[in-house]
């Protein structure tokens, strides 16, 4: 999919919806090397929302690096990651940031209802955690979900129970779920959406319409 297309400023916004569950989609990528291309044009868009909380999870701790470093200098993002050796007090900290960041979020959608263009403070970045499946938010220990208006799978995990894990931990109960997926991973993908009951479309050319 060609992301150069899939939004711009002058793209005229569809009127907004209330959901109640997530909403899962999946973008496909032709080759391998593109995946990390893709990413940052998706990004590059999304990120233009004003405070948008987003999570993007990895498989492995090289992939997370990978990420961090091709789209740590989007202007609209402000970027954190979670990792194994990270201190304990500095994952709290990253953490209530975000919090912070879904707040922000929440309170500029309440501003300005119905809207799904660029508005209100274009000073407030996109919010958004890189994350490893070893490091997702520790529910069972006390930790709080983060609460993520999108949540993209950077890489396609392979069993129902690690990506609804994700969505659990990281995910707003009406939130967006974005599956990057390469060649045969398609398969995959459908395996998943059979064994969790789960519907997951092909996401539409501009993401405007799901934001």
């Amino acid at each position: 999919m060609a992301i150069d297309s899939i939004d711009s400023p002058s793209s005229p916004s569809p009127p907004s919806s209330n959901f109640s569950q997530p909403r899962h989609f999946y973008l496909a990528v032709d080759r391998i090397q593109f995946k990390m291309e893709t990413l940052v044009d998706l990004l590059g868009v999304a990120g233009r929302r004003s405070s948008l909380p987003v999570v993007l999870c990895c498989s492995s701790r090289d992939e997370l690096d990978a990420v961090c470093s091709a789209i740590s200098n989007l202007p609209n993002i402000s970027l954190a990651s979670l990792y194994s050796d990270l201190a304990e007090d500095e994952r709290a900290l990253i953490l209530e940031k975000f919090r912070q960041g879904t707040s922000d979020w929440n309170r500029n959608i309440t501003a300005h209802p119905g809207d799904d263009s660029e508005n209100g403070n274009q000073d407030l970045k996109s919010s958004m955690i890189v994350v490893t499946d070893a490091c997702l938010p520790l529910v069972a220990s006390g930790e709080s979900p983060i609460s993520a208006r999108l949540l993209i799978n950077y890489e396609l995990p392979t069993k129902k129970e690690t990506y609804l894990r994700r969505m659990s931990t990281c995910l707003a109960s009406d939130g967006i779920v974005i599956n990057m997926v390469v060649g045969g991973e398609v398969v995959t993908l459908k395996n998943l959406e059979e064994s969790s009951g789960l519907v997951i479309a092909e996401m539409p050319i501009h993401i405007s319409e799901i934001l």
